[in-house]
């Protein structure tokens, strides 16, 4: 009786050995497989932007709404049991640093994709790094046709591009009579792309009769504007495009007026909507904004009640395009990593977004596809009216 009660207890402990085994080899296999940035309990995502210096506000609204949304998920239950961990580095819009910062977050944080990235040099630089690593690169702060053609299959965009703004800016300028206009733009990709998409518009329909009279650069992040207003004020415009952000905008803006320029004054959604209209002060008065997101102040769709309701409960009431963007590129964010299911992995969350056509996210549509990554082609204007405020 002992001799088989010892040769039982032996059989069961060889069993449970070999049990421990095979759950070990399956663990290990399960480790081995997993998705870069996505453990049992988190998806940890990377984004470089200005979080200080002249584009600070840029970079700050949009990881504000970002993780305005992001935390109200994790606060109920995560992505399919998982939370979001947002990492995001300062660049100061600077697209040495993006560049530095995406390889850190590639290589060093080991992200599992790459979200809000602020600017078109600065996305363009990350790109370089993303791509090859096959990397999703998901909703970039920024409308260049540089970021969108040729197609690559891991960027996904929610916002219109800057000729779809510029198109209606021109189209705008030509519907109130005006026909001499001038750019004065950012000397990097982001200013070229803008004074690209003024001239296509200016080559349409939406631009007969309209002139393009003259042209004038400034450096990135710089106050030092007199020269471009000088060359471009000789010239008599009617109307000037700006591509640039708010802090350049307002001292080109101030400068012509010094000057004694009254004429109006026309920005792509870039800008820093909110941040122009407080450096400006009572200068402001007449600036005119193309918009690519819904307008955040008044709650006119269940989208913008519940970004709202979700910044009153933080004690925030500054409603801010820029915030709305994130908030935006967050929403449709996480409803790609839902339909990518549990066993979550790049390829699965890029074919998971590509079956969001015309996903609405409460009065804002999102349009993804196999073929186009594009989201939106929303434009509409906005004025900076005498008390400070942006009115539709």
């Amino acid at each position: 009786m002992a001799i088989s009660l010892t040769s039982t207890l032996v059989r069961m402990t060889a069993r449970l050995s070999a049990c421990a085994l095979v759950l070990s080899s399956l663990s290990l296999a399960t480790t081995a497989h997993a998705e870069v940035g996505v453990t049992n309990d988190t998806i940890l995502i990377g984004q470089s932007a200005p979080m200080s210096g002249p584009a600070a506000a840029l970079g700050q609204q949009l990881n504000l709404g970002a993780k305005l949304y992001f935390n109200a998920v994790n606060a109920a239950g995560g992505v399919n049991g998982r939370k979001i961990e947002l990492k995001v580095l300062d660049d100061f819009y600077e697209p040495d640093a993006a560049a530095r910062n995406t390889k850190t977050l590639i290589d060093n944080t080991k992200v599992f994709a790459l979200f809000g990235y602020v600017g078109t040099p600065t996305s363009l630089a990350a790109l370089k790094l993303a791509t090859p690593a096959g990397v999703p690169f998901f909703a970039p702060y920024s409308g260049a046709m540089a970021l969108r053609e040729p197609f690559a299959r891991n960027v996904f965009h929610v916002r219109a591009s800057y000729n779809d703004e510029t198109a209606a800016i021109v189209q705008q300028i030509r519907t109130t009579g005006l026909k001499r206009i001038a750019v004065i733009y950012n000397d990097d990709a982001y200013g070229k792309s803008g004074l690209d998409g003024v001239q296509r518009a200016l080559g349409t329909s939406a631009g007969q009769g309209v002139t393009l009279v003259a042209q004038a650069s400034v450096p990135r992040n710089t106050a030092d504007v007199k020269s471009a207003v000088s060359t471009v004020l000789a010239q008599k415009p009617e109307a000037v495009v700006i591509i640039s952000a708010y802090q350049t905008v307002a001292a080109l803006v101030k400068g012509a007026q010094e000057q004694g320029y009254a004429g109006q004054f026309y920005n792509v959604s870039f800008v820093g909507t909110r941040a122009l209209a407080d450096t400006l002060g009572k200068a402001g008065g007449g600036v005119i904004i193309s918009q690519v997101m819904p307008y955040p102040k008044t709650a006119s769709s269940p989208l913008v009640r519940e970004y709202q309701k979700l910044l009153k409960a933080d004690g925030i009431s500054d409603f801010d395009y820029g915030s709305m963007e994130g908030y935006v590129a967050a929403r449709a964010f996480v409803e790609g990593l839902k339909r990518a299911g549990r066993d979550l992995t790049r390829e699965k969350l890029i074919t998971a977004l590509e079956s969001m056509g015309n996903y609405d996210l409460g009065g804002f549509n999102v349009n993804f596809s196999p073929s186009s990554h594009v989201g939106s082609k929303f434009v509409e204007m906005t004025i900076i009216n005498s008390s400070g405020q942006v009115i539709r």
